[in-house]
């Protein structure tokens, strides 16, 4: 009967004798909290970048810099070689515009640096897996000093007044409070990328747009739908149906798989009313997609006639252009070096499924100069064929092959370029200058540029030279069948981007 009575005495002396204790710390803490000046309290905020915090009398959720304030936003994972990338980009810039979010622009990716798979044989990479590997690349870009963003290299000024857009190395830096300096070439860059590089930022960043460590409520929303079970629609009045393409028996028997594909309305699944409406980031997988057997893989978006505003983001976005300091160099090259009339020929030969057709695509490329041969026959025109040769076989190893025959016959001359060409170099520096990237979206408020900002090595970019080299050639273009970099090419002759 004594022991209860005694277990509340001890409770009771327990509270007031820690008292002088707990009254010593807080005047002990007092004047050490006044010491903190703002980069120690900047850095506590960075080591809890997703923790709740109160900072100009507003609740900031998911770590987001009170200059994210009210915005929402949307994120994918790219993959594969440019070509893709740039078809998921215009698809992505789509969605956002549906969703009413700000489109996250990624970064360039080397090529297949992520794979996703096979959507016709239902083998892809599960959507987590696929957000995991594009952090992961960029910061491998990070830390090589070899990063650029999509928006350095395409030109979003067409789509500027329908899509809100941000730069990835900007949303980092203020939503997950990580330093992203290491990525910038100039400036302006480091001064809206800056944050704190302690390596938890950069670990939570990861698991959180990724899903690979759960989410937070309204924090962010994991798209895990993929091309395996579902192709987005928007106002087709079929919401759930069944799609045309789907696993056949063989299939299924020998994959041992059970997939059904459906067709979602993307509004009705991820806008108003739906669980993601109220995510501060919705994160999809991949939003690559192309046709099959009568159907899309994955995005199955590509008119809108009942929204006009949609309709209006559907044409401006089937085709972006390179940015413009890449278009001029293509123009230069083709009136100085080369001098008009020519004829391209992209070739490729060594890449996935191309190593095996070298004899079609040399075929393809007979014929096309037989036509132009007999054209100029016709016109009189005298003198060598001329022909810009965009290759991925090194000119080291023709020989032997039907561009070394052509390298050796008078009746034609040939023309290339190389990474290391000084116009290409010029180009890439002058293109890393500009920052299109960070400058074509949102921005935090600058307090002052970073002029010792250390710079990233110039880009890669001779591909994207060699297809405004092509869009130029005015005695025609010849492609490798199959091959997104020729379908890229033809879109931007369709289009007329070069007019010299």
């Amino acid at each position: 009967m004594d022991m209860p009575a005694s277990r509340g005495r001890w409770r009771r002396r327990s509270a007031r004798s820690h008292l002088p204790l707990f009254v010593a710390v807080l005047v002990l803490l007092l004047p050490a909290s006044l010491l903190l000046s703002s980069s120690y309290s900047s850095m506590l905020r960075a080591l809890l970048p997703f923790s709740s915090a109160s900072r100009g009398g507003g609740t900031l959720r998911c770590g987001a810099s009170p200059e994210l304030e009210g915005e929402r936003f949307l994120w994918y994972a790219p993959h594969s070689g440019f070509s893709n990338q740039v078809g998921e980009l215009r698809n992505a810039a789509v969605a956002a515009a549906l969703l009413n979010r700000t489109l996250v622009v990624p970064p360039v990716l080397d090529h297949h640096a992520v794979v996703l798979g096979s959507c016709p044989k239902f083998r892809v990479s599960d959507p987590s897996a696929l957000r995991a590997a594009v952090w992961d690349h960029a910061m491998q870009l990070l830390r090589e000093r070899r990063y650029v963003s999509m928006g350095d290299i395409v030109d979003l000024s067409p789509v500027k007044s329908l899509v809100r857009t941000i730069d990835f190395r900007v949303f980092v830096s203020l939503w997950c409070g990580a330093d992203m300096r290491k990525t910038c070439f100039s400036g302006f860059c480091c001064a809206v990328s800056g944050g704190s590089s302690l390596s938890d930022n950069y670990d939570r960043c990861r698991s959180m747009l990724s899903g690979l460590g759960g989410s937070e409520k309204d924090c962010v929303y994991h798209v895990q739908d993929d091309c395996r079970t579902t192709v987005w629609t928007y106002q087709e009045n079929n919401d759930g149906a069944l799609d045309q393409f789907q696993p056949d028996d063989e299939l299924k028997r020998r994959k041992k798989i059970s997939y059904v594909r459906r067709r979602k309305d993307i509004y009705k699944a991820l806008g108003p009313g739906s669980q993601a409406e109220d995510a501060t980031l919705l994160a999809f997988g991949t939003l690559f997609s192309g046709p099959y057997k009568g159907s899309e893989s994955y995005f199955d978006i590509h008119e809108s006639p009942k929204d006009h505003r949609i309709q209006n983001v559907l044409e401006k976005i089937e085709f972006l252009p390179f940015a413009p300091e890449i278009m001029a160099a293509g123009k230069e090259f083709a009136r100085t070096t080369i001098k008009e009339p020519f004829l391209c020929a992209q070739l490729r030969l060594l890449d996935g499924q191309f190593k095996n057709h070298w004899k079609a695509t040399f075929s393809a490329l007979k014929e096309k100069l037989k036509s132009v041969e007999l054209e100029m026959k016709r016109n009189k025109a005298t003198g060598p064929v001329k022909m810009f040769i965009m290759t991925d076989l090194p000119p080291a190893n023709w020989t032997k092959t039907y561009l070394a025959n052509l390298a050796k016959d008078g009746r034609y001359k040939l023309f290339t370029l190389k990474e290391s060409d000084e116009l290409v170099l010029r180009t890439a520096e002058r293109l890393m200058a500009a920052e299109h990237g960070v400058r074509s979206g949102l921005l935090p408020k600058i307090m002052e540029i970073k002029k010792d900002c250390d710079p990233v090595q110039l880009p890669e970019i001779l591909l994207y030279v060699e297809e405004s080299v092509c869009s130029c050639a005015s005695l025609g273009f010849v492609g490798t069948a199959g091959s997104t970099i020729a379908g890229s090419i033809e879109t931007m002759r369709k289009n007329n981007v070069c007019k010299l």
